[in-house]
Parts: C-alpha cells; structure tokens; sequence
C-alpha cells in the first residue's frame, strides 16, 4: 500500500460495516450512494484488500475487512483529536500577547498598559519580554514577538509632523504607534566643561564615548550622527543599565547620552555637565509588523495603550525613568 487512506474512507468504510448497506450509510454520513461507492472501492483499491461481502441483502465484513475495521476506528479516532489538539493550540495562541519592553516600566507606562490591555482582552496571557530595543524589532519580525515598545532613533526633523499619527518604518515592514518625543543629553565629566560647552558634534567626535550594545537605541543614535562625519568616536567603557552611564561618566573617562527626564530626576549632588549645543530629540513608540497590525489581539493592544497615552492629547514628560538604555 503506497498511500494512506483518507479520513473520508475510513468513515465510509465504518459506516457501512455497522449499517449493512450503501444506502443508510450514505444517508447518514450525508452523501450520495454512488459516493459512498467510489469511497469504499477506492480505499480495496489501495489497500489491495476485499473488505465486504456483496449480497443481495446487504455487506458483510471479509475477514480482512474484520481485522480492519478496529484499526479505521482507531485512525478516525487519532484524526478528531489532532484537529482538537490544533484548535486548542490555535486558541491558545490567539488568546496570549507577547509584548517586547525596553527601559523602565514606569517611563514607559507598562502597569497601565498591562491593566488596560487585560481590561479591554480578557482571558488574555500577557507574555512580557525585557530586552534590547533592535533586538525586539528582530523579534517581531521573525514572529517571536507579537509587540513591543521601540524606540525610533529618526532625526527630529525628519520625524512627522503629526506626532501622534501611526505610520510604516524599515521600509514598510513595521506599523509604528508614536507614543512620546523625548530627549538626550549628552553628558560629560564635570573637569570636561571647556570641551563640551559651546561645542558641536564633530568637536564631541574627537572625545571618548562609553560604548552600549549594538542594538540599543544609544548605539543607533550616535551612529547615526557620527557616520556622516566620516568616522565614529573611540569608546572606552560600555554598560548596558543607564545608571551606570552617570558613573562612567562621574568617574572621568568619557562621554555618553542620558535621557533628559532621568536627568531631571536625579536629586544628589551632579559630577558631570551638560552639553549646550547638542542633543537628540526622538520617539518612544509600539510596534508591530505591518502585516498584522489588524490582528484582533494586535489591535486590542494598539487600543489599550492609545487609552494610557491618549496620543493627541498632552505628551508631557512620563514619570521617573531608572536603569537601561533601550
């Protein structure tokens, strides 16, 4: 026998072994009795076995057809529970949003999100993912990720002039929910003011910067300005917590970006200075593949956090950022 049988046979076949004719089994599966025909002589036919008798009062078993029959309910049997273990599966995953984060829950407002999110979709799992904001575009973009907080790292003034308009990034593949614009800083060693005040980006180029991972949003912003200068800065530390960026920096030996709300924030006595000439405005903003921004789950999440940062309305600086660059 070179092919299995179909599930369409196999009932056919069962069928007309408990009812003893082609015409109830027809009438019961819901078919017409020359169907029921071809079906039976079809599956003989690949199995290269007589299953029935045919008399004139009706079909009965051939002793090949009696050992099969156990087997055919068994085989209809494995069928209905891989269809309902699929749709379990399929159920499971329409009902669990896995949501990438970057920086910290309170910037980004994640409690609220989570709890409007679980409001407006019950009996959703909310997975959450904490990682490296290209990273989490990665992410997305293989499937692993369904959404995620993403920081887009776009000159201010080639950013829209509707803020809080959705818009397509990386060339159309991701549909992009603007959520706040917000600044860095660059800050450096309090003895370092003579090399930073008053002074541009290609002066700032010939200094040491603290270096963070390739897909943090630090890395991307500086690259981004320091490539058209024809070369990038040397970097002689690097740290992925934003904290730690105001201790390298305190303890002399180079330069880094700092988000200008956690600046404000900081309360003890500052080691370093701030540039005056410089700094990088962009957005914090949810993502997710442009192909299935119309999702259920998807758009459910799009709804729920437009209800926390209610874009078109105020986008004052969120609440106290802390430890990671993006």
């Amino acid at each position: 026998m070179s092919d299995l049988p179909r599930s369409q046979s196999l009932r056919c076949f069962i069928t007309v072994a408990q009812e003893g004719t082609v015409s109830r089994a027809a009438s019961l599966l819901h078919l017409t009795q020359p169907a029921v025909s071809l079906q039976l002589k079809g599956l003989e036919e690949t199995t290269g076995l007589q299953l029935f008798n045919r008399t004139p009062g009706g079909f009965t078993l051939t002793e090949a057809g009696a050992a099969l029959l156990p087997l055919a309910h068994k085989a209809i049997s494995a069928a209905h529970e891989f269809a309902a273990a699929a749709d379990a599966l399929r159920q499971a995953q329409r009902s669990r949003l896995r949501v990438g984060t970057i920086l910290d829950p309170e910037f980004t407002r994640l409690g609220s999100f989570v709890r409007s999110l679980t409001a407006l979709s019950q009996g959703t799992e909310i997975i959450l993912r904490h990682g490296m904001n290209d990273d989490l575009l990665a992410q997305i973009g293989k499937g692993d990720l369904d959404v995620s907080y993403y920081i887009n790292a776009t000159q201010v003034d080639a950013l829209s002039s509707k803020p809080h308009c959705e818009r397509t990034i990386e060339g159309g593949k991701f549909q992009f929910a603007p959520l706040l614009r917000f600044i860095y800083r660059v800050i450096a060693p309090a003895e370092w003011s003579d090399k930073v005040l008053g002074k541009d980006w290609p002066d700032l180029a010939a200094l040491p910067w603290l270096a963070t991972p390739a897909s943090s949003a630090h890395r991307r912003l500086l690259d981004n300005v320091f490539r058209p200068l024809g070369s990038l800065p040397a970097r002689v530390g690097f740290t992925d917590q934003e904290e730690a960026t105001i201790d390298f920096v305190e303890s002399g030996v180079c330069l880094s970006l700092a988000r200008d709300s956690f600046l404000d924030r900081i309360t003890r006595k500052r080691n370093f200075v701030i540039a005056d000439r410089v700094s990088l405005t962009c957005e914090l903003g949810f993502v997710c593949l442009a192909s299935r921004r119309h999702e259920p789950a998807i758009s459910h999440a799009f709804e729920a956090m437009r209800a926390v940062w209610n874009p078109g309305g105020d986008s004052a600086a969120a609440p106290t950022p802390s430890p990671a660059p993006g």
